[in-house]
């Protein structure tokens, strides 16, 4: 196990800006950013400040490599630097539930949070994740168990897989979205099951589907 000691506060300050950059962007700053970032005056210094970092037990580093910064644990190991997405709870893909509910979720360690795409994150920004109940996507493979990201957001296009919010009902479902006039069809990707139709002044939506994350079992 890495003992971690009381650091200067320059020191605090360039592994909390690597912290903050990998969060961010998925990917390690190069010595330039941190440089920039930092206000300091040289690369020379960086490198110091970084190799004092690697003594300490924080970090690798790869000097060869523009990003081979990694981090590391308490326990020395290499922390992963994909970005991760809450799961808040889970949504219906067959009859409506309650939304964003946890019960009947395996475990909530099983659901806390899901590592994505960097890509995904710089395309959409803020993100949720919901553990799917049902298998009214399966032919849109989604199945029961798998992951939905979740964009937020109040409008969707016809086709678009979307977290539908029934008012009336006081549920939720995933399923894709077609405005027909005055009405809302919220279509399953199963063959098996019937579309619900509802009133569109009904129907909220609440995020569109931007990934899934299926369960290999």
């Amino acid at each position: 196990m890495v003992t971690r000691k009381k650091m200067p506060a320059r020191r605090q300050q360039i592994l909390e800006f690597i912290q903050g950059f990998i969060s961010d962007n998925g990917i390690p700053p190069t010595v330039r950013d941190i440089q920039k970032a930092c206000e300091i005056s040289s690369t020379s210094v960086v490198d110091y400040n970084l190799h004092k970092l690697r003594q300490a037990g924080y970090l690798n580093r790869r000097p060869d490599v523009a990003r081979g910064i990694e981090l590391l644990d308490n326990e020395g190991q290499p922390v992963s630097s994909a970005p991760r997405v809450h799961i808040v709870g889970a949504i219906a893909a067959g009859h409506p539930l309650p939304v964003f509910t946890t019960e009947g979720v395996q475990s909530s360690e099983e659901f806390d949070e899901v590592e994505i795409s960097p890509d995904l994150q710089r395309r959409y920004g803020k993100l949720f994740g919901l553990a799917v109940r049902g298998t009214s996507m399966i032919d849109a493979l989604i199945d029961d168990g798998d992951v939905v990201i979740i964009k937020p957001g109040h409008e969707a296009a016809n086709g678009e897989m979307v977290v539908a919010w029934l008012k009336q009902e006081e549920e939720a479902t995933l399923k894709k979205f077609y405005l027909e006039g005055d009405r809302v069809r919220l279509q399953p990707a199963n063959s098996q099951m019937a579309p619900i139709y509802s009133p569109a002044d009904n129907v909220e939506v609440r995020g569109k589907v931007v990934s899934v994350m299926r369960k290999f079992a």
